[in-house]
């Protein structure tokens, strides 16, 4: 996780992400940093080991609370970097939080760069554009402007994933507009789909996915365009030290749920959930954007 710094609004990302809001706060970074401690404090209180690195304001990067849109770890020792659409997010690939990773005892065997492809204006922003179902080797890739079809097929092939690509929608001042990364309409756990299936308008799509999640044997938790408007889609599910399932998520997203969602996630998954209205509302993500998992080995 990165601590932010310099967070606000950022009009170059807010072109695509319409879940972005102008605030009429002078302290907005600062109530950025108190969420996001918050939330760090709320996982190390439920046994969730969290690096935190802060961001050093070297360069203005706004959205630098995201680390999973330009970095992912694998088990065999790969960390992939990935391009990113917006110029002021490429300055959040940074060297020394590889060397950070490394001094905290995780084995980095290759490093795999994509962002070579930023000079031909083709994006994918990491775990924002691809949901991975590691156990099972199945990406899920919802096609925007920043993520780029050809580059989501290259990097299956490069990690032998099955690609499952579609497109998703939705309603912005009477349009059906693109969502922009995938993770803001689905979020996978090990046992389980939270997905707004009707954000998939294209009906062959819609089969398509929910085919290969049923052949995946996870329970499919359907949310409302509304619910992904309060970011019931941006969770994420991580095990602690107690090898406890748990379901990161939000309080606003919490409080979209209603009674039969919750349950069906509490039949696998504890929920935790923490206030960060500011960071969702500026910033236009949410929890799991948040979070960049480290699969790594360790030493």
């Amino acid at each position: 996780m990165i601590r932010p710094f310099d967070f606000g609004f950022n009009d170059e990302t807010s072109k695509d992400n319409h879940y972005q809001k102008k605030i009429n706060k002078k302290n907005i970074a600062q109530l950025a940093i108190e969420e996001f401690e918050k939330l760090v404090k709320k996982l190390k209180k439920n046994n969730i080991d969290i690096h935190v690195f802060q961001d050093d304001n070297k360069y203005r990067t706004p959205d630098s609370v995201f680390p999973n849109n330009w970095i992912s770890t694998h088990q065999n020792g790969d960390i992939v970097l990935y391009p990113m659409s917006a110029k002021s997010r490429r300055m959040e690939r940074r060297p020394e939080i590889l060397d950070f990773i490394k001094n905290q005892g995780f084995i980095i065997n290759n490093v795999i760069d994509y962002s070579f492809a930023e000079q031909d204006s083709q994006f994918l922003e990491g775990t924002g554009s691809m949901i991975l179902d590691r156990k099972n080797k199945i990406a899920y890739c919802s096609i925007s402007e920043r993520s780029n079809k050809e580059l989501f097929i290259k990097f299956c092939k490069d990690f032998k994933y099955i690609p499952v690509s579609f497109h998703s929608f939705q309603d912005v001042a009477k349009k059906r507009l693109p969502i922009y990364h995938t993770n803001v309409m689905m979020c996978l756990a090990e046992s389980y789909c939270i997905i707004c299936l009707d954000s998939i308008d294209d009906q062959e799509e819609r089969i398509n996915v929910i085919s290969f999640l049923e052949n995946s044997e996870k329970e499919l938790i359907e949310i409302s365009e509304n619910q992904v408007e309060k970011f019931a889609g941006n969770m994420l599910e991580l095990i602690n030290d107690k090898k406890e399932s748990l379901l990161v998520m939000s309080k606003s997203a919490e409080n979209s749920l209603n009674e039969i969602q919750k349950n069906i996630i509490t039949k696998y998954s504890r929920i935790i959930s923490s206030e960060i209205n500011i960071i969702e509302v500026c910033g236009g993500g949410s929890t799991r954007c948040m979070m960049a998992e480290i699969f790594l080995p360790k030493k």
